[in-house]
């Protein structure tokens, strides 16, 4: 199951193994469906779908099913749940909706998948396609275009944003609507506009009614939280709950949220009054979910620490900051780092432009250093 948001490269990648497949195996069969194209429209029902692709299998080959947008066919986990006990088909499906990662669907298709997580270009991915050598330079230009490849085919900034704008309200919310039967469009449109305002900020259902009855809305709590969730859903956010860290407990009152590519905010909000800070802790936040990291926000003492990252053993406790010359800014900014005990490592990431160094314990490193450090795969 390759899974993110729209646009990102899941169809990409399910073509390039495609193409290696047909290069590599003779007696492929590969039997490919692709739901963003109208030929595939009357699939739309699992027993179209299950029917059809039994009618393409070939018993003289090793037969390859690939399926794009699946959640775009009603009811297709039973297409696929069919299809794979005939033991006749290696699957490989694509999806821009968390249901594909829902816990009846893992239930059904238990020790049975493995999931490739697609997210939009990384700065290390953007710096090789463009083949860029400084990194400085190359961070700067990575903040005003974000990852979302298909914007780069455009000459001009104002071109990309409008395509970003483009993928977010035709691809995102209207699969939204269209899955969910949202009747109430404007109300969804103000959710995400609050939504994208507050990347960063702790954030609830509760807070976004109370700020929509002021402006004398009429609006419902649990009509707000199923938007948010639909939203995440669709891996236009990511939700990231808070964690306490000396008690090593999670708090459920209110989280976090971030964009799957900051620069949907520009398209849809413009650059105006731009918190670089902001930007970069949504980044910082998408690289640690894209290195395969559990990401939290960490409370200590009434105090925050931006990220508490986990994987396996592994634990990381870091700060983001856009500029630590201001020296008041920095030590409240280190404060929460230092009183922490344990032996994790803790990291500030900040846009430093210089080599990194240590303070008391603590790592300062600059961001495109951070993001262009090896790591441990998933």
């Amino acid at each position: 199951m390759i899974t993110g948001v729209r646009r990102s490269g899941k169809s990409k990648l399910l073509e390039a193994f495609k193409a290696y497949i047909q290069k590599n195996n003779v007696d492929a069969n590969i039997i490919h469906i692709n739901f963003n194209l109208p030929e595939y429209d009357t699939l739309s029902e699992y027993k179209e779908l299950y029917d059809y692709v039994n009618l393409k299998y070939q018993d003289d080959k090793e037969n390859f099913v690939f399926i794009d947008e699946i959640q775009m066919c009603k009811n297709f986990e039973k297409a696929i749940n069919g299809l794979h006990a005939m033991e006749k088909f290696d699957i490989y499906i694509t999806g821009s909706n968390a249901f594909l990662l829902s816990s009846d669907l893992a239930t059904l298709f238990t020790g049975r998948t493995f999931e490739i997580r697609v997210y939009p270009f990384s700065f290390n991915e953007y710096m090789q396609y463009f083949e860029l050598h400084d990194k400085y330079t190359a961070f700067d230009k990575y903040m005003i275009e974000g990852g979302m490849a298909g914007s780069y085919l455009y000459k001009d900034q104002e071109s990309k944003y409008d395509y970003i704008a483009e993928v977010f309200d035709t691809l995102i919310v209207r699969d939204i609507r269209k899955k969910y039967k949202i009747r109430n469009v404007q109300l969804m449109d103000r959710v995400v506009v609050f939504l994208m305002d507050n990347i960063s900020n702790l954030t609830s259902a509760t807070n976004i009614t109370n700020t929509l009855k002021l402006a004398k809305e009429k609006v419902n709590h649990n009509t707000i939280n199923s938007y948010m969730q639909y939203l995440c859903n669709a891996f236009a956010f990511y939700k990231v709950r808070r964690y306490y860290t000396k008690g090593k407990k999670y708090l459920s009152s209110k989280d976090k949220y971030y964009l799957s590519d900051y620069t949907f905010r520009y398209a849809k909000l413009g650059t105006k009054n731009m918190n670089h800070g902001t930007i970069l802790e949504n980044i910082v936040a998408i690289e640690l979910l894209r290195r395969g990291y559990e990401v939290y926000v960490g409370v200590l003492y009434k105090k925050e620490i931006d990220f508490v990252a986990i994987k396996r053993n592994e634990k990381i406790y870091i700060q983001v900051l856009d500029n630590i010359s201001d020296e008041k800014t920095f030590e409240r900014e280190v404060s929460p780092l230092l009183q922490i005990k344990d032996a994790y490592p803790k990291i500030v990431i900040a846009r430093t432009r210089y080599d990194e160094y240590q303070y008391e314990g603590v790592r300062i490193v600059d961001i495109s250093d951070w993001l262009l450090e090896k790591h441990n795969e998933k």
